[in-house]
């Protein structure tokens, strides 16, 4: 099974930046599409970002779009977002997930259930 382990959370003011980074087990990296998921309290878990194998291929959740970029470093076996002009409804539990799952042409996956494996989670907190 894949392991992943996030960090990079914290705190960031209104309009501030952040960039989470998630340490993928090194033999099946390359293997993996990888995505990032956020969840509120009292809210089901969304899909933020994800990234194909190559790392040429992305896609964002709209609200996403033209704020956060996400990001691999093969070499380092890291995926990252990288999340600008925060907002405060950008709170959550942001979690990195990993899909060992073949998929034709440029596909990426934005529900949760089609990802195998999941870190623990980094909280990022915004204030107003």
């Amino acid at each position: 099974q894949v392991q992943l382990v996030e960090s990079g959370g914290g705190l960031a003011q209104a309009g501030g930046s952040l960039r989470l980074s998630c340490a993928i087990s090194k033999r099946t990296f390359r293997l993996n599409i990888l995505g990032w998921f956020r969840q509120a309290p009292g809210k089901e878990r969304e899909f933020v970002a994800a990234i194909s194998r190559s790392g040429e291929v992305s896609n964002y959740a709209d609200f996403a779009k033209g704020r956060f970029t996400i990001s691999r470093d093969n070499a380092k076996n890291t995926v990252y977002l990288q999340m600008n002009s925060l907002k405060p409804e950008d709170a959550a539990a942001y979690y990195c997930a990993a899909d060992m799952t073949y998929y034709s042409g440029t596909y990426l996956p934005t529900t949760a259930s089609k990802y195998d494996s999941w870190g623990q989670g980094t909280q990022v907190n915004v204030s107003s």
